[in-house]
């Protein structure tokens, strides 16, 4: 029975190296080029001066729309402001509060998760009933309600974001979790007396876990695309500040005559968008 539990151990301890291994095989040329643009929106996450130097305040009005060109990358608005600098300096918003309602919802859907998976029978049969009412409703939709209580701005946008997806998240891992409980491996390992303490974070937690590190990285796109919906429905971060959703809007009266401030910001929309649906499905594919 000991070694049973050792195997058991082993199995839960190395599904981490595997699956590391695995993801780095199998992430393709499209894995990489999507880990790269990653990478330089983090950089504009992080450090935007890196990249556009310039202040995406800054007005010129004898530079207004100017097509994109050498001195002008992406073009500029009809205040004369660059867009190349804006777009940089816009991924802390538009990045930024997905990466961050992304958490929300991961952070308490994993509680409610192991809560539901883990508890009594009547914890898992009400916190099940709760899920399922709040997952038939569109997250889009949840995250409107939420912003019509709480107001419009870039912190209403993070919470109502993160509360919205809470559902998907906590069924998502509730499911996981009372699969790996009832493995043979999490019995044996009981048999051996074993605290449950010991199961929960040898074998029930990293097991259960790993599928949210594709389904955060598919989440964060898809909040990213959230996030700028309400922004150019002007619920979130509101003009003069450069974020993705808000210059969408402005720039959709200047479609016909310049249609660089509206292709612009939405081409980094769905570059990034893109990109992290790619690399979760590449991790999604290397967990199974």
């Amino acid at each position: 029975m000991r070694a049973l539990r050792i195997g058991g151990s082993r199995r839960g301890t190395a599904f981490w190296r595997g699956a590391g291994f695995d993801a780095a095989r199998s992430f393709g040329w499209s894995g990489w080029i999507s880990a790269a643009i990653l990478v330089v929106a983090l950089i504009a996450v992080c450090a935007p001066q890196l990249l556009a130097p310039g202040d995406p305040l800054a007005v010129h009005p004898a530079d207004g729309f100017q097509p994109p060109s050498a001195a002008h990358l992406f073009g500029t608005d009809e205040s004369g402001r660059d867009l190349f600098t804006r777009v940089v300096h816009g991924a802390a918003a538009s990045v930024g509060i997905g990466l961050a309602a992304t958490g929300i919802g991961i952070g308490v859907g994993a509680v409610l998760g192991f809560a539901a998976g883990l508890g009594p029978r009547w914890l898992d049969g009400s916190l099940g009933r709760v899920f399922e009412v709040l997952f038939a409703l569109p997250t889009l939709v949840m995250a409107l309600l939420f912003i019509s209580v709480m107001g419009s701005g870039p912190t209403a946008s993070i919470l109502a974001i993160g509360l919205a997806t809470i559902p998907g998240y906590a069924r998502m891992l509730r499911a996981r979790v009372r699969g790996i409980a009832a493995s043979g491996y999490a019995e044996w390992a009981r048999l051996d007396e074993v605290g449950p303490v010991r199961v929960f974070v040898r074998h029930i937690a990293p097991n259960s876990l790993w599928p949210l590190a594709s389904a955060a990285t598919l989440g964060i796109g898809q909040a990213i695309v959230w996030v700028s919906a309400l922004g150019f429905l002007g619920l979130g971060a509101l003009p003069p500040s450069p974020e993705w959703g808000a210059m969408l809007n402005a720039g959709r009266v200047y479609l016909t005559t310049a249609w660089w401030m509206t292709v612009c910001p939405g081409l980094a929309i769905v570059l990034v968008a893109g990109a992290l649906t790619v690399l979760g499905r590449r991790l999604g594919a290397a967990r199974d």
